[in-house]
């Protein structure tokens, strides 16, 4: 099988603490993504799901690596759309890095088949979910309220 992986980067002018708390913390997860929730301790080996704003879970999987404010490693594993679940478990790494007066943070998103229509979709998520996080951090509230806005006539 082949090694796939969508990578983006965003820099946010704040520190790397306070990002990996903006990361980690549920509530604050829930302002940037879309009211989504999410449930871990942050630990290796940790359990990890994300439920959307109607309690449905979207996703589960498995912490990998947890060295804060640097690293995070997720098994991460589809779960309310069939077509997504039946891909398996692929691997999301966030890395925060200082750069100047600001943060770098990387997400890459890894599985080990190709086409990937998960692939597909969190190339179209992350952006979303990451630059809320940015307007978020930077200037105290969300770019998008609706990660599916309808088109204006």
């Amino acid at each position: 099988m082949s090694n796939t992986k969508f990578t983006y980067t965003t820099y946010i002018a704040t520190t790397p603490e306070k990002l990996w708390s903006a990361l980690t913390e549920a509530e604050f997860i829930a302002q940037y993504w879309f009211g989504c929730r999410c449930e871990c301790d942050w630990t290796k080996g940790s359990s990890w799901k994300l439920f959307s704003p109607d309690g449905q879970l979207l996703d589960d999987g498995e912490i990998l690596e947890c060295d804060p404010p640097r690293r995070l490693v997720i098994r991460w594993h589809h779960q309310s759309k069939a077509e997504l679940k039946a891909e398996g478990a692929s691997i999301c790494t966030m890395q925060i890095e200082t750069f100047g007066s600001a943060v770098k943070l990387s997400i890459t998103h890894t599985v080990d088949n190709e086409p990937s229509k998960l692939l597909e979709a969190v190339s179209g998520g992350w952006p979303k979910v990451l630059s809320n996080l940015k307007s978020l951090m930077e200037g105290g509230k969300v770019a998008l309220d609706d990660p599916y806005p309808a088109a204006k006539a």
